[in-house]
């Protein structure tokens, strides 16, 4: 059963985005970094880069796949996680903590509200 906190909202891509004033935090849940099992490597976008709702982002990579992030929300790049650049396995021990990726400055804050609840994301990813 993943992991699924109850004070974030989820993207069908399984991206999670924890919403604070007008700045979210954006990571992959950990139904997806299980799916992904070791994550080996991380690239995130540059700070200040400007990305809309469902862009291509970022991009993890595991021993077995490599996969696009996308951004659940539109905005501006405020920051990234170096520490995941440094150590692409807080993506698997942490993935709500640690192993966050980016900080944006929502351009639209109603896009966040319309990402799914924690048990709308339970039910899609247990398959109901």
């Amino acid at each position: 059963m993943s992991n699924v906190p109850s004070d974030l909202k989820y993207a069908k891509s399984h991206e999670w985005v924890r919403v604070q004033g007008d700045t979210a935090t954006i990571g992959i849940t950990d139904h997806a970094q299980h799916e992904l099992t070791d994550v080996v490597f991380v690239e995130l976008p540059a700070v200040n880069r400007q990305v809309q709702a469902g862009e291509a982002c970022a991009v993890v990579e595991s021993v077995k796949t490599a996969s696009d992030i996308y951004s659940p929300v539109s905005g501006q790049i405020l920051e990234i996680n170096k520490s995941v650049v440094d150590n692409p396995a807080l993506v698997n021990t942490e993935p709500y903590s640690g192993g966050w990726f980016y900080k944006i400055k929502l351009s639209q804050p109603a896009e966040a509200e319309s990402l799914m609840n924690p048990d709308q994301y339970k039910s899609q990813i247990e398959g109901h």
